[in-house]
């Protein structure tokens, strides 16, 4: 793939023969002159361990990289989306009466 090619927040495909044994998918993070530092977002489960101790980040060359299949971006995508809801929950009032109690106690 070439420089030119490459945005921010691009997913593409990569592969890494020194660190990841298969190949998978990155969000680009930062652009180099010759390569870039992608968040790795998909992988094989194979790979777990090495992805962990990178912290999820890796740098690759732009001649490793390629395009990713629209459809694997769509079903990451669709696994981001969470129906989780989140409520605030009220914390109990203080009772004043306690409060003053302990204080003239102490």
């Amino acid at each position: 793939m070439k420089k030119a090619e490459i945005k921010l927040n691009d997913i593409l495909s990569a592969k890494s023969e020194e660190e990841l044994a298969k190949p998978f998918l990155g969000k680009v993070e930062k652009i180099y002159e010759n390569s870039v530092l992608l968040t790795i977002i998909d992988f094989d489960e194979t790979d777990e361990t090495a992805v962990s101790d990178l912290n999820h980040k890796i740098v690759v060359n732009f001649k490793n990289l390629k395009a990713a299949p629209k459809r694997k971006i769509k079903e990451i995508q669709a696994k981001a989306k969470s129906d989780v809801k989140v409520e605030k929950i009220a914390t109990p009032a203080k009772n004043d009466a306690a409060d003053e109690q302990d204080k003239s106690s102490n």
